[in-house]
């Protein structure tokens, strides 16, 4: 079955998130001449948090794991050929208190590949790692960067 994981998890203080089983993002990086870049999304106006930047991420379906989520999303939103995408790791960066969760996935790819945008998008762009920051974050997204980016330079030196 697939597409089952669409819809609201309501948390006891009734706050709302997007994905009946979880949702999961993927932090896809590429070598750069700079050094490393990672691809973000900035967030349609309609959407969750909508001018935010993020990655690209969504609902898990019922017989997914964490990765599977990702790289299909990034596929979906982002047009990233799932066979050039390499886990690395994946860590969970939110917990409601009615147990639902986001994972984010860290992965590889060669090099900065090429996206095209679907309609969850403004834009999609490689930026540099240490430029994330800088940008208008999706406030879950900003609040597990720094976590994010200390795995990225730990992920680096292995």
């Amino acid at each position: 079955m697939r597409g089952d994981g669409d819809g609201w998890a309501i948390d006891s203080d009734g706050s709302r998130f997007w994905g009946r089983f979880g949702a999961a993002g993927l932090l896809l990086r590429a070598p750069d001449e700079s050094g490393d870049v990672v691809l973000l999304q900035h967030r349609a106006p309609w959407s969750h948090q909508g001018g935010t930047w993020a990655m690209p991420g969504g609902a898990r379906d019922s017989h997914e794991s964490a990765a599977d989520t990702a790289v299909r999303e990034a596929s979906e939103e982002a047009g990233i050929p799932p066979a050039l995408v390499s886990v690395r790791a994946e860590l969970l960066t939110f917990t409601a208190t009615n147990g639902w969760t986001y994972t984010t996935v860290i992965a590889d790819v060669a090099e900065p590949v090429s996206t095209v945008a679907n309609e969850e998008s403004v834009e999609l762009r490689w930026v540099a790692v240490e430029e994330v920051a800088n940008l208008p974050l999706h406030p879950a997204f900003e609040a597990s960067w720094p976590r994010l980016h200390a795995e990225l330079v730990s992920l680096r030196s292995r």
